[in-house]
């Protein structure tokens, strides 16, 4: 059995560990949160026998193999430091840290600690999405024209709408983007095998001001009624609009926004080729569009026995048995950790994200604020 910690128990951290149980060979030993009041309740509910409010006391629990960072935005970097620094596996919530300049420390303490690190970048880990990616691999759609997407939700629609991904000190410069585009960005480049070298983008606050609760807002929470706020100015974007041009010379677009009333996690994409196209929506993840120019158009569903050999074992289940997001979070959950058991990286291409993985989507990100500021294309740092 490998033994796992969780960081932080809020929206995510709930889903690591169901999906890690799912495992069979993963017990969840030990959780940490901000105090031990916390901690403790919440290990209570999910059945975990320790808790800690103390991260450097809970890398010293004993036979601990690997940790995932649950927590916010901002306590990324620190927090996969110290994982890192006591030799542990490490699985972390994107993104990866705050800046360019953290992400670059953090793949070098990472590759120098010899430990397998993963970025929790869970839309390419949808079996259509790999037969997408399989495509691709073996030119089925031909030579690559464009690619053209987007990523719409609605829970920051209303003024109201507020929690501590809006304030820039702790969610970063960047929301909207960073937030969801940069899940986008990585399942763009992981379909196509392409690289997003420079960007133009055109940015939009919606709300310069927000109303924000006295009472504690989770992500994704509902209203509650008698509620008080107080005024909080917004620097975050919550819509954005990006042209691209990948590395091979082909183009693109996409967009986003978390200000799009009836979208509640609409990831979309669409992918053209000079025999043919393909196109997902992460809503109805179970089907992939194959469109052609000289015959019928087709939905190939995620019924192993269709898809592509060599990722019809991401389709678990038989044709027909709808498979969705807590089924994506276990795959990306299994190639990570038969990494930990073999000791090192799965394969290319049909893996988990790395650290260098989330550092090159966090240069994206830096290039889009980059871009909207200084409206020009601007290049994906290396």
């Amino acid at each position: 059995m490998i033994n796992v910690g969780i960081i932080g128990t809020g929206f995510i951290g709930p889903a690591h560990i169901e999906a890690l149980r799912r495992l069979g060979n993963i017990q969840v030993v030990a959780i940490c949160d901000s105090t031990q009041t916390a901690a403790e309740t919440r290990a209570t509910e999910l059945n975990v026998p320790h808790a800690y409010s103390d991260v450097a006391a809970f890398l010293q629990h004993v036979g601990l193999d690997a940790v995932h960072n649950c927590t916010p935005n901002h306590l990324h970097a620190e927090i996969n430091r110290q994982i890192l620094r006591a030799g542990k596996h490490v699985f972390s919530e994107k993104p990866l840290c705050m800046t360019m300049e953290e992400a670059r420390e953090l793949v070098e303490l990472a590759e120098k600690a010899g430990v397998v690190h993963g970025v929790s970048f869970v839309y390419r880990q949808f079996a259509m999405v790999q037969q997408a990616a399989s495509m691709m691999r073996y030119k089925q759609l031909g030579r690559l024209f464009s690619a053209q997407g987007s990523y719409l939700q609605d829970w920051m629609l209303e003024e109201t709408d507020y929690n501590w991904r809006v304030d820039a000190g702790k969610g970063g410069a960047s929301r909207a983007v960073a937030d969801i585009g940069s899940h986008w960005c990585d399942t763009i480049q992981f379909v196509t095998g392409r690289k997003i070298v420079e960007v133009m983008a055109d940015l939009s606050i919606v709300w310069p001001t927000r109303k924000a609760s006295l009472n504690t807002s989770a992500t994704f929470g509902a209203q509650q009624e008698e509620m008080q706020y107080e005024s909080r100015d917004v620097t975050t974007e919550d819509m954005g609009f990006v042209l691209f041009r990948f590395d091979d010379g082909s183009k693109g677009s996409f967009s986003v926004s978390q200000v799009s009333a009836g979208r509640k996690n609409r990831l979309s994409l669409e992918v053209n080729g000079s025999l043919s196209s393909l196109a997902w929506d992460q809503e109805i993840p179970q089907q992939l569009w194959l469109g052609h120019r000289h015959k019928a158009n087709q939905l190939l569903s995620d019924d192993p026995s269709l898809m592509n050999p060599e990722v019809a074992a991401r389709a678990r289940f038989p044709g027909g048995h709808i498979e969705g997001w807590p089924d994506a979070f276990r795959n990306m959950m299994q190639q990570f950790y038969q990494a930990v058991e073999q000791g090192k990286p799965a394969s290319p291409g049909l893996s988990f994200a790395t650290f260098s993985d989330g550092a090159q989507v966090m240069a994206i990100v830096d290039a889009i604020l980059k871009s909207h500021q200084q409206q020009r294309w601007v290049r994906v740092s290396n």
